[in-house]
């Protein structure tokens, strides 16, 4: 099947605020929803699956009618439209139409809550807020999506410091972009799309933020020679056969347009400033990842990369078959194009591709060539706990204290243990003495760690009072063991320790 063009115009945001003062008073916010609806149906209504938020909201409240225009997509009729909207200015505006004998949503509004609380709106084409295991089922050239978990995944592990400038490039709905917009003075937003420019206006006009600079184009084009303190991108990094849907294949072939943007950030950022992108890359035949990944990392800046899942080239080819609806339709037409994404595998030696987050900070100290890059790339497939922009700082941070000190620096220095970890011993039940022990974190990246018994008595008495090397002194003495021999064995363990966030240097202020 070929693709279509979307051709309806979209709507402009000259009443906005009164429009999102109407859905502020109706409740149509998150948490007004999941009140209105309930757990069950709010979770299936994130799914795309409408039947019980339409059993739940059968009366007229202002409220029900707003879910069942704006989220199920129903005509409703027009006094009760009046009653929960500005009907004059929406229906000018185009946020709204007459239809059928009613009034229906031209767009899909989607309540969002801002991390701090904040009540906002994503605005995008009907049908497209992402969700459900068949995808949303759209060949529309142009067709812009809502929040899916890519969205908040980016979102929640972007570094939120205050900035001059951010970069939102891909904008697509304006997530990231409205992110941006709470703790950047300018930010600026771009896509290839047209379309897009303009729901990302809308998103921010309806959630009561800042304006953006919006640019259409690829990559970097638009943004001519300009850098930012942060540049932010949920790409279209799907590796396909082509470049069927904008909202998601490159138009590259395999992974390039991954590489290129991350190539490309390194000039486009100022010194301290981070770039964090969702990726896809391919895992090929003779290559490791790690060494495929290592090479797109640019001069100048440090990377920290997570491959966060892994499939194989099958599984790859049918979810995204899925996602644009191809396995409901043609069998023979779904069969021609499972085996040109197979082809397209086969010809580039792709045997499976990983998904994962990119991290690049530009270092002055790295360009110059007075410190070696940190690059760190790790498989991490585990649950993590969201958001993760702290974590993210906090590594690299890490990361600058370590390699500018030696081993003996490191024992004059003091540690306190870091405030989510705890112990666990693991043995026989009955046993004197446990087989091992580890170290858990319970929040951020929630890592685990074993250590021996030393390990152990170093990171449970680490409270800041006392040096590194003073406190392996002490264990040494109660151990009977060789103190020198602990000095020259145990750094090694400590650096992993606070490389991973268990232990945390106390700065010259007393604090963490």
């Amino acid at each position: 099947m070929s693709t279509t063009s979307l051709t309806t115009s979209l709507p402009v945001p000259a009443h906005a605020a009164r429009l999102r003062e109407a859905l502020l008073a109706a409740d149509f916010t998150a948490d007004g929803l999941l009140e209105l609806l309930g757990a069950p149906a709010y979770a299936a209504l994130a799914r795309s699956e409408t039947v019980p938020a339409l059993r739940a909201t059968r009366g007229d409240s202002p409220l029900e009618t707003l879910v069942r225009l704006f989220l199920l997509q129903g005509s409703v009729p027009g006094e009760r439209a009046a009653a929960a909207l500005p009907l004059k200015e929406a229906l000018a505006d185009g946020w709204i139409e007459e239809a059928d004998g009613g009034i229906r949503a031209t767009v899909d509004v989607r309540p969002y809550g801002g991390p701090e609380g904040e009540d906002w709106f994503i605005v995008s084409d009907l049908g497209c807020a992402v969700g459900g295991a068949g995808g949303i089922g759209r060949k529309d050239e142009g067709v812009v999506l809502g929040v899916g978990g890519a969205s908040t995944t980016l979102a929640g592990i972007t570094v939120r410091t205050p900035v001059a400038s951010a970069l939102d490039l891909g904008t697509g709905s304006g997530i990231q972009a409205l992110h941006a917009s709470q703790h950047a003075t300018l930010v600026t937003a771009t896509d290839l799309n047209p379309r897009a420019l303009d729901f990302t206006r809308l998103t921010l006009a309806l959630s009561g933020a800042r304006e953006a600079e919006l640019l259409q184009g690829s990559l970097f084009e638009p943004v001519d020679g300009d850098t930012y303190d942060l540049i932010v991108s949920n790409p279209p990094f799907v590796i396909s056969p082509g470049a069927r849907l904008t909202y998601r294949d490159g138009g590259m072939g395999g992974d390039d347009l991954c590489r290129t943007l991350v190539q490309e950030a390194g000039e486009r950022l100022n010194d301290g400033g981070y770039a964090q992108f969702l990726a896809n890359w391919q895992h090929v035949e003779g290559e490791e990842w790690q060494d495929r990944l290592r090479s797109w990392v640019p001069r100048g800046c440090d990377a920290w990369i997570v491959q966060r899942e892994v499939q194989d080239i099958t599984q790859y080819a049918e979810l995204w078959l899925r996602d644009s609806g191809d396995h409901r339709e043609d069998p023979r037409r779904y069969t021609e194009l499972y085996e040109a994404w197979l082809d397209e595998f086969e010809a580039r030696g792709t045997k499976a591709v990983g998904f994962g987050w990119i991290t690049l900070r530009k270092n002055a100290a790295v360009a110059s060539g007075a410190v070696e890059p940190s690059i760190v790339l790790e498989e991490w497939p585990h649950p993590v706990e969201q958001p993760l922009g702290d974590a993210v700082r906090a590594h690299f941070e890490r990361r600058d204290y370590l390699r500018t000190r030696d081993d003996a620096a490191l024992l004059a220095e003091h540690f306190v243990l870091a405030p989510e970890v705890v112990q666990e011993q693991v043995g026989l039940p009955g046993a004197e003495d446990p087989e091992h022990v580890v170290l858990r974190q319970n929040r951020g990246m929630r890592r685990a760690t074993r250590v021996d018994h030393v390990g152990a008595g170093f990171a449970g008495v680490c409270d800041g009072s006392l040096s590194a090397g003073r406190i392996l002194d002490a264990i040494g003495q109660l151990t009977g063991e060789d103190p020198v021999l602990l000095r020259d064995r145990t750094p090694q363990a400590i650096r992993l320790l606070v490389e991973e966030g268990f232990l945390l240097p106390v700065g010259e202020g007393g604090g963490a």
